[in-house]
């Protein structure tokens, strides 16, 4: 969608304009829907949270004047994901919330699961009529990949309440209609369990919609945190035998999800990471403990004293695509300004301090302040043991892919520096000293390739971003691959292309 991307947030708040005349406000939005579809200046932009989920909706191919919304279960089949879901228990909650003023105000309710699948759905009969023209009924996707923008898709794709009103819906067929829906979580794993929706007419929309829905969400997340605390007891209850078994060693009871129940004789976190149970797993302040399944939760049994595990870390970082963190075993998710952070510790075993990293990350303008804050948040998330201070340092095994690339253009053959580099060093940092670092380990392994005249390890090097567009590689490949080799057509329609 033709700029979305450098939209100005100056409509977030549609509401007096849409009570003061809502016919009039639903022409302006199908007005500012069509201008930027078609790429021109329009009367207004679309609110931010619009067009984040037109953007969303439309590079997941959604066709704004044709889609509709796919069936994905009968009726009939729907019969176990209900029982099954974690929303069953608060069903009769929402019910008693929302279903009779939808019906006094003739809209519909409607509950998803986490992929927008309609589980549930409630209203008069007319407007259950109505919902079944445009597929809004049981069985039936809603995601903003599926059918694009929408109060429950977007819910569910931003983790936010939201109001969507007529031509905001990014497919034609439901500019009709006006819906507010809000996210439920698990309160246990935070886990999106699906989303709680009031949709009607436009004539019915009303400013308190979102509100109540929002309400009515964090009702249901009450109702599961009471549950919750109810299945806690028992579970220490019935579980207890096993740590008292223990005879004051030290241990603790877990959760399911790792949360602990119950502990005795140390300290431990919140919550232990159990999804690869069983076995032994490393804590965050480097202690080892082995992890024990129950018939319904964990025994933990501390196996060793802090300090005597060294944690082993693991660096995707040479790639065309996402990079990838992983620490004895377990992925972790962080941001490419920790992915950097970490690249320049691994680069620097000896350590740096707050100020060199800062120079590294912004150059001139880096403030130690800012190094401080990012490397408080990552210790959070990797453990103080993996990442230690004074100065900046990885107390851990690193095996990193860079690493390796650097290791085998010293000593090993061509066809080993291409099996390690499979694209550039986090190609999307703009930190000077990784920029400095990509660019002269990518020189280096072209170098090595264009001199290797192996037509493999060339091939190789053609895949990866760094020389898909590469002149020297393209005419090195095409010289030394032989005159059979079907991928010669490749290599000469692209050069085409490019001169």
């Amino acid at each position: 969608m033709s700029g979305l991307s450098t939209l100005v947030d100056v409509a977030e708040s549609p509401e007096p304009e849409l009570l003061r005349d809502p016919e009039s406000y639903a022409r302006l939005l199908e007005h500012v829907r069509e201008a930027v579809l078609q790429g021109v200046p329009g009367p207004r932009l679309p609110r931010s949270v619009v067009s984040d989920s037109w953007s969303r909706s439309l590079a997941a191919s959604v066709d704004p004047d044709d889609g509709e919304a796919p069936f994905v279960y009968a009726s009939d089949d729907l019969t176990s994901l209900r029982e099954t879901h974690p929303l069953a228990p608060v069903l009769p909650v929402l019910r008693q919330m929302l279903v009779s003023i939808a019906d006094d105000a003739e809209h519909l309710m409607i509950v998803t699961d986490a992929d927008g699948l309609i589980l549930w759905r409630e209203g008069a009969a007319g407007q259950l009529l109505r919902g079944d023209r445009v597929g809004l009924t049981e069985g039936t996707r809603w995601s903003e990949a599926a059918i694009g923008t929408n109060a429950m898709g977007t819910a569910l794709a931003t983790g936010e309440p939201v109001q969507i009103y007529s031509a905001e819906h990014l497919v034609r067929r439901y500019h009709t209609w006006t819906c507010a829906a809000a996210p439920v979580r698990d309160p246990e794993t935070g886990v999106l369990l699906g989303s709680i929706d009031v949709s009607g007419p436009l004539r019915t929309v009303h400013p308190a919609m979102l509100a109540l829905v929002t309400a009515t969400a964090q009702l249901a997340e009450g109702q599961l945190r009471a549950r919750l605390a109810v299945r806690d007891e028992r579970l220490r209850r019935v579980n207890m035998p096993h740590l008292e078994a223990l005879r004051g060693r030290p241990g603790a009871l877990l959760s399911p999800a790792g949360r602990v129940l119950a502990a005795q004789s140390c300290p431990l976190p919140s919550t232990v990471d159990v999804r690869r149970a069983g076995g032994t797993i490393a804590l965050p302040d480097g202690r080892l403990a082995t992890v024990e399944p129950l018939s319904e939760g964990y025994l933990l049994r501390l196996s060793s004293a802090p300090g005597t595990h060294r944690a082993r870390l693991s660096l995707e970082y040479l790639s065309d695509g996402a990079h990838s963190t992983t620490v004895d075993g377990r992925e972790v998710p962080l941001t490419l300004r920790h992915a950097e952070i970490l690249t320049l510790l691994t680069l620097h075993p000896s350590g740096l301090s707050a100020e060199r990293l800062a120079l590294q990350l912004y150059g001139e303008t880096g403030n130690p302040v800012t190094v401080r804050a990012e490397i408080h948040r990552l210790r959070s998330q990797l453990g103080a043991s993996v990442v230690q201070t004074r100065p900046y340092r990885l107390a851990a095994d690193v095996d990193a892919d860079f690493l390796r690339a650097r290791r085998d253009l010293r000593t090993g053959s061509p066809a080993a520096v291409l099996r390690a580099f499979r694209g550039p060093l986090l190609p999307e940092s703009e930190a000077p000293a990784i920029r400095e670092e990509r660019e002269t380990l990518t020189a280096q392994v072209r170098q090595v390739a264009l001199n290797s005249a192996d037509p493999a390890v060339l091939w190789s090097f053609w895949e990866t971003d760094c020389g898909t567009d590469d002149l020297a590689v393209l005419d090195a490949l095409l010289a030394t691959l032989p005159a059979a080799d079907p991928r010669r057509a490749a290599v000469t329609a692209h050069r085409g292309r490019l001169t």
